[in-house]
């Protein structure tokens, strides 16, 4: 029986009438307010993508790892990527509501897993934000030469990491709408500038830098190898002495640079808010990826042609390029597409939380009073306003190197339940009305969730030692309250006191 409660399954079809009923009879089951396009999708998911991964982890993985293959590196990550975004094309389209992965996974593989991945999903998007605003600090520190009491790495207390999830949570809280303005606004400066960089940086290109390719396979030196929690999962489980370069260090990278791809599920997460979202769910999430991974393709391939990949920024890359090309000038406008990235990765990643932490509210696995809907913004400004202090916290006093992993990990773990999901759901609900249907089900998702568990092995010891710490909380708040407050659980006491006949 208590086994039973736990896989417990949310019916899809009550999903969708939820999602459709403008009060649903709390007051907190407020319907999300109608107002995105597939274009204003696509911003979003641009928005929070494009940032630190494309201008911070190509001189690092380029220098150590691929050379010039970097740009192949980022080619298998988008890949991944894309096999995970058709299989979450066919759920957010059929299922659009807050929660993405989470109700996908609550309404095939049972309420205990739809919690862990509701948990999960949280733990990447605030992590996310509180990482990225400490990255926005120390840009503008940089930019604008601003003392690094306050600013920065350096600082004791980062007072603008704090100021900027502030700002941006009181925007995620005001509404959908003006999140979208900004957002659109943000990713318009920074494609411009990627852009830019692929324009004039062309014309900088040697041959000379782009060969080998591929460079020689050689050993990790003893100085930078990695040993104990610190080396990946799975040479900790092979025993393999690890190697730089080549095939092998192509791959490496890869596991690396997925980092600069996690966060376009966020797009599924607007479903209830998207005004046609049968079609605008796929052209977004596609859509995302598909630009994105045009653009960190080419940037990578001007970058590591301008300079030689061994004379690469592990710091600012690209300004850096520029720098070395005789092109100093241009690294203020790379600031400036850096700060305004940056920014729109915070929004985004706030916005999301609200959505999944409202999706737990409606479910009863939180309190309902947390995810109330404001009557006029039209948002779940409660968990807005929670998720946004925690974020101001964590970026204000921790500093969240070592933990930037866990970010990927959490993808790539929501990554593989989804591709699950689709499976699952086809089987069940063959019927089901899909008006985007994942191709070759179920090698495609299947393919998606092995390529998701590889990656996952290349991640360090103790980034899994910390998710699992992270779940285990999660599943004792489950435990003492998720479980016996859910609405399934209602449901059930009903229909067990209901009399027969």
């Amino acid at each position: 029986m208590a086994t039973s409660k736990l896989l417990r399954t949310k019916d899809v079809d009550d999903v969708i009438r939820q999602n459709d009923d403008p009060v649903g009879g709390e007051a907190h089951h407020t319907r999300l307010s109608k107002r995105l396009t597939a274009w204003d999708l696509m911003g979003f998911g641009i928005g929070i993508v494009i940032g630190t991964g494309i201008f911070t982890l190509t001189g690092i993985q380029a220098k150590n790892n691929a050379g010039p293959a970097i740009v192949v590196s980022f080619a298998i990550a988008g890949v991944v990527s894309l096999l995970a975004a058709l299989c979450y094309a066919e759920l957010a389209a059929a299922v659009p509501t807050a929660g993405s992965s989470y109700t996908y996974a609550y309404t095939t593989i049972g309420e205990i897993f739809a919690w862990i991945i509701a948990w999960d999903l949280i733990l990447e998007f605030a992590l996310g934000a509180a990482v990225v605003s400490r990255g926005w600090s120390g840009y503008l520190q940089d930019a604008m030469n601003l003392p690094t009491t306050f600013f920065g790495e350096e600082s004791s207390i980062n007072l603008g990491a704090m100021a900027i999830a502030l700002v941006l949570g009181v925007v995620a809280m005001i509404g959908i709408r003006e999140s979208k303005w900004v957002t659109n606004a943000l990713v318009v400066v920074k494609v411009s500038v990627c852009v830019f960089v692929i324009v004039l940086g062309i014309f900088f290109v040697k041959a000379a830098n782009l060969t080998p390719f591929v460079p020689s396979s050689r050993p990790v030196p003893d100085g930078a190898a990695l040993s104990g929690l610190k080396q990946p999962l799975w040479q900790w489980v092979s025993g393999v002495d690890a190697t730089a370069f080549g095939f092998t260090g192509v791959f490496v990278a890869a596991a690396v640079v997925f980092f600069a791809y996690s966060g376009f599920e966020a797009v599924a997460n607007l479903g209830e808010e998207t005004k046609n979202p049968a079609k605008d769910m796929p052209r977004g999430l596609l859509g995302t990826l598909a630009i994105c991974t045009v653009l960190y393709i080419l940037v990578c391939l001007v970058i590591t042609g301008m300079v030689s990949y061994t004379d690469l920024s592990e710091g600012a890359p690209i300004s850096d390029a520029f720098d070395q090309v005789g092109m100093g000038w241009a690294s203020i406008l790379i600031a400036v597409a850096a700060i305004a990235g940056l920014s729109s990765v915070i929004l985004v990643d706030l916005v999301a939380m609200g959505r999944i932490g409202f999706a737990l509210c409606r479910d009863g696995l939180l309190p309902a009073w947390i995810g109330r809907v404001h009557p006029k913004w039209e948002t779940p400004y409660r968990v807005t306003i929670g998720t946004t202090a925690v974020v101001m916290l964590l970026a204000g006093f921790i500093p969240l190197d070592a933990l930037a992993e866990m970010v990927s990990i959490g993808t790539l773990f929501a990554f593989l339940v989804v591709s699950i999901a689709v499976v699952v759901l086809r089987r069940t609900r063959p019927r089901m009305k899909r008006p985007f249907r994942t191709p070759s089900v179920p090698l495609l998702p299947v393919v998606s969730a092995l390529c998701c568990v590889g990656l996952m092995t290349n991640l360090a010891m103790e980034t899994w030692l910390r998710f699992l710490v992270w779940l285990v909380i999660g599943l004792v708040i489950y435990g003492f309250y998720g479980r016996k407050h859910s609405k399934l659980e209602g449901a059930s006491a009903s229909a067990e006191t209901t009399p027969v006949g």
